[in-house]
Parts: structure tokens; sequence; C-alpha cells
């Protein structure tokens, strides 16, 4: 049966009415969400962002030294023979002075042929007016070249130049170091991110006060920095050239300076 038009005509215009009474309640309820959360009401403005520093400083307790051996002879056994020879001297040395095996790591071992470039004697040109022409040969290996290297931390760093400069007496290759650092850094950058974010809260409440308002709940944390700088460095390098005589007894430490730099954003209200 089909339904008359003026009974369509109706329903259209109900169902109009109807879809417009519900467009109207939907944007109603989405305005007074959105008020009722602020985002209308500038909530973006409603935060305080400071950053706060923190620092400690301490003095190194290790220090690390580097040392290599190269040793060259016609064959590989000899060369690596001929390491073992200076190694064994300079673990005595450590272990002398009461350095641990756990604080010795050997940190390359390797060997490589060592070549030579042979003209080829059998072979002549003879020269022209336009010069001699290039005379053949080929690279030969003539013998092998052994290297170790090895890092060492020692603990008691009062210690450290004499060492470096008995390791220097008995000819290693390179003789480098020392680098002095802190054991546990861990807690001393703990330590540093405590005052930094002291540092901010500080800020932050003196800034909610003369603003008249009060700190709510932290929205965002981060951290930047968190490194160590070293106050006063000293590095001492040797060779076969220049050794252990000319290492003092005594290095200077200085001391070592833990930074960290955090921000903080609060909710205000």
């Amino acid at each position: 049966m089909e339904i008359p038009n003026e009974q369509k005509n109706t329903m259209y215009k109900v169902l109009t009415v109807l879809f417009i009474v519900l467009t109207v309640q939907v944007l109603v309820g989405i305005f007074t969400t959105v008020k009722n959360r602020g985002v209308m009401g500038g909530a973006e403005n409603k935060i305080i962002t400071l950053s706060g520093y923190g620092e400690v400083q301490a003095v190194p307790d290790i220090a690390n030294i580097y040392f290599s051996i190269n040793k060259e002879a016609k064959t590989v056994k000899e060369a690596q023979t001929l390491v073992a020879e200076v190694e064994k001297k300079a673990i005595d040395i450590l272990k002398k002075e009461g350095i641990d095996d756990k604080d010795i790591k050997t940190i390359n071992a390797s060997f490589s042929p060592k070549y030579e470039y042979r003209y080829d004697s059998k072979t002549s040109f003879p020269c022209g007016q336009f010069g001699c022409p290039p005379r053949p040969g080929s690279n030969v290996i003539v013998g092998y070249i052994s290297t170790e290297s090895v890092t060492v931390k020692v603990r008691n760093t009062d210690n450290v130049g004499k060492i470096m400069q008995a390791l220097g007496e008995i000819a290693v290759s390179e003789l480098s170091g020392p680098d002095f650092s802190i054991d546990d850094e861990e807690s001393l950058k703990a330590e540093a991110r405590k005052k930094a974010i002291e540092d901010a809260k500080s800020k932050a409440e003196a800034l909610a006060k003369d603003l008249g308002v009060k700190l709510g709940d932290i929205l965002n944390f981060s951290e930047s920095g968190n490194y160590v700088r070293p106050m006063m460095y000293t590095k001492m390098e040797m060779s076969t050239d220049s050794v252990g005589a000319t290492a003092p007894a005594q290095l200077p430490k200085g001391e070592n300076a833990i930074s960290s730099e955090v921000t903080i954003t609060y909710e205000i209200k």
C-alpha cells in the first residue's frame, strides 16, 4: 500500500526535528565536557615548568692505565713467545703492587705478517732514451709481529705513578694513562639527580607562592646531563723512547664533578 504524500511530508518533518534535537543535545554535551575539563579555559596555561641543577664532587678512587707489547720475529710462535716474556714481567709488577686478577684485562691480542718489497733480480730491462722501466718485484713476508694490549684498573691511586714507572722500565711498547675516575658513579649520579629535583621543586614552590596558586600533580619529568666532568685531569703517555725514569712517584688526581639537570612540569590549582 502506498503511503500518501501528506503523511510522507509529516514523517520527514518529524524526523528532521528529532535529528536537530539530538544534534543539539550532543553539542551541548560536548561543550559541557570540554568546559569542565578546562580545555576552553586555557588549561594549557595552568602549569608551571621549572628546571633544576644538581652537582656533587668527589675525588677519583680508581685509575685506569693502558699498555701494549709489540714484538717481531721470524715466526708467529717466536713473536708470541717474546710478547709472553714481557707480559710475565708486567704481571709480576702488577701482582707485587696488589693488583687483583679481575682488574687486569687483555683487550686485544693479534699477530700480523711483516712484508718487504723484493725486486726480481733475475729479470733485467735495458734502459732507453725515455729512462728505465719499473723493476718487477713482489711483497715477501719477512717476519711476524705479535701484539697484545692490556688495561689495568688501579684501586690504590697513590701507587699509579710507581706502577707506570715500573712498566716503563721493562720497555713495554706503549704506555698511557692514568684515566682517573670514580668506581661507583651511579650512586653519585643519583645524589646529583636528587639535588636537581630539590632545586626545581623549591623554584616551583616559590613561583607558586608568588602567583598565589598551589602546586598539583607532576605532569612531566625529564633529565639531561647526568655526566661526569673532570675538574682536573692528568694524563701521561710513554713509549720505549721515554720510559719509566721520567714517571713521577705521585700523580695529582683532582676532583670529578657529577651533574644532573632536570625539568619538572607541575599542574597548578
